[in-house]
């Protein structure tokens, strides 16, 4: 059931995406001719007076018909509510009202966590927790006597803060400290220790000293107090959310090779979100809010095939006074198909090897 509910909250936020671009055509008396939910053969549809209104086998895409270039419309060519007979202000509206409806349902999605169940804040206590440490010989944290539960409140004499800022600072000195000697400070029940740890070269070359690491404290629910507390917290989170994704992306960047390991396929969403369903379902809020921005984000990229690659066509109408030719339309746009297929297909597989359950299978 969990599988269920993560692929049901990924399928509602492609249908909230659609929604946005169909709302805003037909608010604008631009012609539709489909809604389709997925990808693949049509499992279902209905044809309504003016809309054919479908469902398809493969639920993670969907898209908005328009009646343009279709020669069996019986539409006239020159009618001037075809979107693309329309001004390039109407179908800049149309073509970003998908990503405006995820950021707009990812915010309201906060607010309801924030009303229902409470945004989870963290109470977190200076130093970083040690909940397990890896039993291997010659481990490097083994050797200096860290045990599972251990708190380290310092490194190098130097105070380590508290929280994710707490772990990603010992993280940078660990991975940067190859075979160097580190003095951690460590808390293990009511005594104050004082080790020495040396980190070894991973696999990527980077220090390890053969732990997990979590912060020092708990995340507990805040209830409001008042009609317009969720939307307070809500609109914190959303900005909280928001500039984790935009690092995410700076990181993308910067540091491609490292970074494109940790990009996830629609399988590897479903598998976190199936995660977070069945340990805790009120968090389902927070991921839906989560891949909601991030679907967004992505979608309004300058990318042959999204919506942002589609503004960019249009600005340059804009710029040029006419279209690119349909030509160069077309080889742009097949392009970005077959790019975005061989990359989905890519990222399926590779986070279908990485589950569990197919690792288990293969041993």
């Amino acid at each position: 059931m969990s599988v269920l509910a993560a692929i049901a909250v990924l399928a509602i936020l492609i249908i909230v995406h659609e929604l946005g671009h169909f709302s805003a055509a037909r608010v604008q008396g631009i012609h539709v001719s489909k809604f389709s939910i997925g990808f693949g053969p049509i499992l279902w549809k209905y044809q309504g007076p003016e809309v054919e209104y479908g469902v398809r086998a493969f639920p993670l895409g969907g898209f908005v018909g328009f009646p343009d270039d279709d020669p069996d419309s019986e539409i006239e060519p020159d009618d001037p509510n075809l979107l693309k007979n329309r001004p390039l202000g109407d179908r800049a509206i149309v073509i970003s009202a998908g990503v405006i409806a995820n950021f707009i349902f990812a915010y309201f999605l906060l607010v309801a966590q924030s009303a229902f169940v409470g945004i989870p804040q963290p109470q977190f206590e200076p130093g970083i927790q040690v909940p397990e440490v890896v039993q291997q010989e010659n481990s490097p944290a083994k050797e200096a006597g860290l045990e599972a539960g251990d708190i380290i409140l310092a490194i190098n004499s130097e105070s380590l803060g508290e929280g994710q800022a707490a772990i990603q600072n010992l993280q940078d000195t660990i991975q940067n400290a190859v075979n160097e000697p580190l003095n951690i400070t460590v808390q293990r029940d009511t005594e104050t220790l004082n080790l020495t740890v040396t980190p070894q070269a991973g696999d990527d070359g980077k220090g390890k000293i053969g732990v997990l690491l979590s912060p020092n404290g708990e995340v507990v629910r805040e209830r409001p107090d008042n009609f317009l507390q969720p939307f307070t917290q809500a609109t914190q989170e959303y900005q909280r959310i928001f500039s984790l994704t935009f690092q995410g992306l700076g990181r993308l960047v910067s540091n491609f090779q490292e970074s494109a390991e940790q990009v996830a396929g629609p399988v590897a969403i479903v598998a976190v979100g199936a995660d977070i369903a069945s340990s805790d379902a009120s968090s389902l809020y927070q991921f839906a809010a989560l891949i909601s921005i991030n679907l967004g984000i992505i979608n309004i990229l300058p990318l042959p095939v999204l919506d942002g690659g589609q503004l960019v066509f249009l600005l340059l109408e804009g710029i040029r006074g006419k279209p690119l030719p349909q030509k160069i339309q077309d080889g742009i746009m097949q392009t970005g198909v077959v790019m975005l297929l061989g990359l989905a297909i890519f990222l399926v597989i590779r986070d279908t090897a990485n589950l569990g359950v197919v690792q288990e299978f293969f041993q």
